[in-house]
């Protein structure tokens, strides 16, 4: 075997191991009964698709990932939580009563995109010689033609900071 093909073999055993994971901590997500440790489930599946990125060679993006949604957005989830005074313990009362009418209805979804993906692109397949990208083109394509969103955003989110922060001071 060459050194290269040596590396695919590990990437692919990464990209395995890494996504049980996720997979464990999205059905911990969905089946637990404390909010906060949801929240925390939740951080372990963004951060599995950061370490996915990092595996692609994106440390950028992976990066972005991990500054965007496990520092930012979960912090502002948390904190939304903390602010709306729920329990903090495990909770029954908050699963639906028609909890069993998802399966159907996510099994049905995932066949749908399964169908969807393989009629769109079929036997294609991902281009083996491409040369990597430097992060300032990557930054470029992103941040140029979005700036302006990527902006509002940042405010969005700043007002709602300051909002809770405001609320909770309010007491």
């Amino acid at each position: 075997m060459t050194p290269s093909a040596d590396l695919l073999v590990a990437q692919n055993v990464g990209f395995y191991l890494i996504a049980a994971v996720m997979v464990l901590g999205a059905l911990r997500v969905v089946t637990t009964n404390n909010v906060v440790h949801a929240a925390l489930w939740l951080v372990v599946v963004l951060s599995g698709a950061a370490a996915q990125f990092v595996l692609l060679a994106a440390e950028f993006v992976a990066l972005t990932q991990v500054l965007v949604y496990v520092g930012a957005v979960m912090v502002l989830f948390l904190f939304g939580v903390m602010l709306t005074r729920a329990k903090i313990g495990a909770e029954r009362e908050l699963n639906n009563k028609g909890w069993f009418l998802g399966i159907p209805v996510s099994v049905l979804l995932l066949v749908t995109l399964v169908i969807a993906l393989n009629d769109g692109f079929g036997s294609e397949r991902m281009p083996v010689d491409v040369a990597p990208m430097d992060t300032a083109v990557v930054s470029d394509q992103i941040f140029g033609p979005y700036l302006l969103p990527f902006w509002a955003l940042s405010f969005v989110l700043l007002a709602a900071v300051i909002g809770a922060i405001v609320l909770a001071r309010r007491d």
